[in-house]
């Protein structure tokens, strides 16, 4: 196994962040790698990607999911994974340092131009690792985009159990691997978990 360095691209990636309980408001920066998640509603996410989501937080990653809708957060807290309005996320998008991941239901390119606008863009910079999910495959999309698979680990297994049973969802179909397509990248990304699919 290669050892990565640390050495982040892009300076504005850090961010300052308050600290909890921190000696005179003191903040520190935030370092840690951003996947972000982009989708309707809350089930859909621990469907299809919950397992690959509390993998990454429980990596250290910074795993924020921005929602359409998001009566009931507790599925996604149970993930390590906290949320955003979609709507205030898109309003402040220069506020907001870039993830390193992005992670999108497929079906909300097809009904919202901004996510489509912003995930084409980022498949065509390159620079973020991007996935898609979902059983509605939008049109438009090149062949560079191929299935690839998260294997699960044990405790992933469980904890998507758990938020699929807080989202009053059955928990029997809790699969060992999550099914995405990505769009293979010249530099795999720093969290590279993705397999291609067989």
């Amino acid at each position: 196994m290669v050892a990565q360095s640390f050495d982040p691209p892009d300076v504005g990636l850090q961010v300052i962040r308050g600290v909890a309980g921190s000696r005179h408001g003191a903040a520190e920066l935030d370092m840690r790698y951003r996947l972000d998640v982009v989708a309707a509603d809350v089930v859909d996410v621990v469907k299809f990607a919950g397992g690959r989501l509390f993998d990454r937080a429980m990596a250290g990653w910074d795993v924020t999911v921005l929602l359409v809708d998001h009566p009931d957060e507790r599925p996604l807290q149970i993930l390590g994974a906290h949320t955003i309005d979609l709507e205030y996320a898109l309003a402040s998008v220069g506020d907001r340092p870039p993830p390193q991941t992005l992670a999108a239901a497929a079906d909300l390119l097809g009904c919202d131009s901004r996510v489509r606008q912003g995930v084409v863009q980022a498949l065509d910079q390159g620079a973020i690792e991007v996935t898609l999910w979902g059983e509605a495959w939008p049109g438009g999309l090149d062949d560079s985009v191929g299935l690839v698979q998260h294997q699960l680990s044990a405790a992933a297994q469980a904890f998507k159990a758990q938020a699929l049973a807080a989202a009053a969802m059955p928990v029997d179909s809790i699969g060992l691997i999550e099914t995405f397509r990505s769009k293979v990248m010249a530099c795999p990304s720093v969290g590279a978990d993705l397999i291609p699919a067989s």
